[in-house]
């Protein structure tokens, strides 16, 4: 199981960004998977995750603005983000588990860095 965040950067606030997260040696559809996030100096936090059954769970307070969502023709699962904060930079990263979406996965990717500044 690989997994592979990438299409982070800089992007000012208010502005989008799409995340993405290329996975291979499993199908995303027989795995939960989800995005995750650690700003400097502070925990790792969940962001989104998308069940096998392909249920969505989502952090309230980053509901309105992200949308998680996966392509199973291309075994690559998307992260959209609008209306980015200061707060919203930190490493993110996604992680897959054989059994459901919760906060310690079983396997992790290499983050993608995003920077919200102006």
């Amino acid at each position: 199981v690989q997994l592979q965040a990438y299409e982070g950067g800089l992007v000012q606030p208010g502005g989008s960004l799409r995340l993405s997260c290329a996975a291979s040696g499993f199908t995303l559809d027989a795995y939960a998977i989800g995005w995750f996030r650690q700003a400097p100096g502070k925990e790792r936090e969940w962001v989104s995750c998308i069940s096998k059954s392909g249920t969505t769970y989502q952090t309230d307070s980053m509901k309105s603005r992200f949308t998680i969502s996966r392509d199973t023709s291309k075994n690559t699962l998307y992260l959209q983000m609008n209306s980015l904060l200061p707060e919203d930079t930190a490493i993110y990263y996604c992680a897959a588990d054989m059994s459901l979406c919760r906060l310690h996965m079983d396997y992790w990717g290499r983050g993608t860095l995003v920077t919200v500044s102006s």
